[in-house]
């Protein structure tokens, strides 16, 4: 059978630095009070901040709330699907 990949849309809203609102999540690949691996259909996130707290996480929607202090995000081009921690357990 043919795996079929779904695509969903990718959105980054950041509010006041204090709380970053992803869809389009389909992985995370590591994650910490200081640093999260984010992987998403067009991409991994990098996310730098303190007290950094997953507060909403949904694979099967693709959305993701974090809150703590936001300093940085970054992407790369990497879409290692199923590679993060919870493909890993679930996958």
């Amino acid at each position: 059978m043919d795996e079929k990949i779904i695509s969903l849309p990718h959105t980054l809203y950041i509010d006041n630095r204090n709380k970053l609102v992803l869809t389009g999540v389909t992985d995370v690949g590591s994650f910490n009070e200081e640093n999260l691996q984010i992987i998403t259909s067009l991409g991994e996130i990098s996310v730098g901040g303190e007290n950094l707290q997953v507060t909403k996480l949904s694979l099967e929607s693709g959305e993701m709330t974090v809150e703590g202090r936001i300093i940085s995000v970054a992407y790369s081009d990497s879409l290692k699907k199923g590679s993060g921690f919870f493909g890993r357990v679930f996958g």
